[in-house]
């Protein structure tokens, strides 16, 4: 089985702890629509510094809001010219650390 994931690929330009710490204002905004427990059951991301990117999971309804709202944020702040997303297969797409609430 698959799972919908989303791959933000940042360029160097971008800070890549601002846009983790972009990452875990969007939890916090995804908490504020489905609660803290079902955000800590449901959200998780894999983060690769060293291929500048963030995979956020989007195989559940919590994950795809977390995804929109983390979109949203970071294309207003780093602009749409230095961040590229793509939908992916499986979480962890990009290697890195596993994250979550």
């Amino acid at each position: 089985m698959t799972e919908d994931a989303y791959r933000y690929r940042f360029d160097e330009g971008v800070d890549l702890q601002e846009a983790e710490e972009t990452l875990l204002l969007s939890v916090l905004a995804t908490e504020g629509l489905y609660g803290q427990a079902r955000v800590r059951m449901d959200a998780a991301y894999s983060v690769d510094k060293a291929l500048r990117a963030i995979v956020v999971d989007a195989g559940t309804d919590v994950g795809q809001a977390l995804g929109a709202i983390f979109t949203a944020f970071i294309l207003r702040e780093f602009g749409s010219s230095r961040v590229h997303v793509r939908r992916v297969e499986g979480l962890f797409a990009c290697g890195g650390q596993e994250g979550g609430q």
